[in-house]
């Protein structure tokens, strides 16, 4: 029987590409892209208007289910894992990479979202965080053995695609490529039972790798909503001049293969936004306030920088007069396992902590006047004062 497919070629392609993203994604179907986010030039927007209702959550490190209940403590999920934030704006600060094993599973998951969410009137904005660039680099020191595995499946599925389309004559073989190509044989510091995952994971997430430019690529390095500048380290006066929309542009370049090098200031180093502490450290006292007020002066419009990066072991909390944001709290579980906390900045720029955390009905409860029901609030300032809804 001829296998010709000339007639369908493009229906069987997009039909094994889909059938390789349900296997992968953990029984995903990605729904179509809005035109309100296509983006054919892959130029990244910087700035954002004030929301509504806008979410921050912070790092992920591999961990779907933990990243579930975050999304589901600010209503931006139903049961159903779709979206049901309506008009919200949510920006994830990154790491979604490491430390666990779901890391391809949330790319998708996110991409599903940010579809979902354009559709409603929403918005959904990843970022890089060090260990997206840590891995589009190839240093994989703090990925987990599940991570491994997980791209291994990846690849084996990959593998099956490829296979699938070049059965069909109608399709240009030169489009199926060994997407191993380039890639060691032998990497001599991987254990050789994590050797097919660790080359899966370069061939992956290596500039212009198939998942770094599909889904890396779209993620901002800084991005500005509001009166709010959000950075996974932070920000140095140094960045600002440097200009905001350059520093998205050269790592989204990068990333894709069309920069060979990208500056150590942006993406390396204890002074890069990606690594910077010095606005996130636990104690108040060394966290350079004056710094930060110099920086935030120079971003017409901004009150606040929101940072990761750094595992606040009591929550969310905030330093410098409120003025930094510090929402890593360790939820992922190779990072502590801790209780789901998000950021909710409302439109008038009120800040909200929203915690699954159960603590804090007993902690609070006779400061507070709430409907358990509906979450616990209060009003703390500083590292202990923050408005506190709990949904445990």
């Amino acid at each position: 029987m001829d296998s010709d497919c000339s007639t369908i070629p493009s229906l069987l392609s997009s039909f094994v590409d889909t059938f390789v993203d349900f296997s992968v994604s953990g029984g995903l179907f990605l729904p179509p892209e809005p035109d309100s986010i296509k983006n054919p030039t892959g130029s990244l927007q910087t700035f954002f208007p004030q929301p509504s209702r806008l979410i921050a959550i912070g790092d992920l490190h591999g961990d779907l289910p933990k990243a579930k209940q975050a999304l589901r403590l600010a209503g931006l999920v139903g049961p159903d894992d779709r979206w049901s934030g309506g008009s919200a704006t949510v920006v994830q600060v990154g790491d979604i990479f490491d430390r666990g094993g779901d890391e391809i599973k949330l790319l998708y998951f996110f991409e599903k979202l940010k579809r979902e969410a354009a559709g409603a009137g929403g918005l959904v904005i990843t970022m890089n965080g060090n260990h997206e660039i840590m891995n589009v680099e190839g240093d994989f020191r703090f990925a987990a053995r599940e991570g491994f595995e997980e791209f291994e499946n990846w690849a084996n599925f990959q593998r099956v695609g490829n296979t699938m389309k070049k059965l069909c004559d109608g399709i240009d073989q030169n489009s199926v490529s060994d997407f191993l190509e380039g890639v060691p044989d032998q990497l001599p510091r991987i254990k050789p039972e994590l050797l097919n995952g660790a080359r899966a994971r370069i061939a992956a997430l290596r500039p212009n790798g198939l998942i770094s430019s599909r889904f890396l690529s779209k993620n901002q390095t800084v991005v500005v909503v509001g009166d709010s500048v959000f950075a996974h380290g932070g920000l140095l006066q140094s960045h600002v001049s440097y200009g905001l929309d350059l520093i998205n542009e050269e790592v989204r370049d990068w990333i894709l293969g069309l920069k060979k090098n990208i500056s150590n200031n942006l993406v390396r180093g204890r002074d890069s936004i990606v690594w910077l502490r010095s606005f996130s450290n636990e104690l108040a006292q060394d966290c350079d306030c004056s710094m930060l007020e110099h920086v935030l002066e120079t971003i017409p419009g901004v009150k606040r920088m929101i940072m990761g990066h750094t595992i606040q072991r009591n929550g969310i909390n905030t330093v410098c007069g409120n003025r930094a944001v510090r929402i890593d709290v360790g939820m992922s579980r190779l990072c502590g396992g801790r209780f789901p906390e998000v950021l909710e900045i409302g439109e008038n720029s009120e800040l909200k902590v929203l915690t699954s955390n159960p603590l804090y009905y007993k902690g609070y409860e006779d400061s507070v006047e709430a409907d358990k029901k509906q979450g616990l609030g209060l009003l703390i300032p500083e590292q202990s004062a923050r408005q506190i809804e709990v949904n445990a």
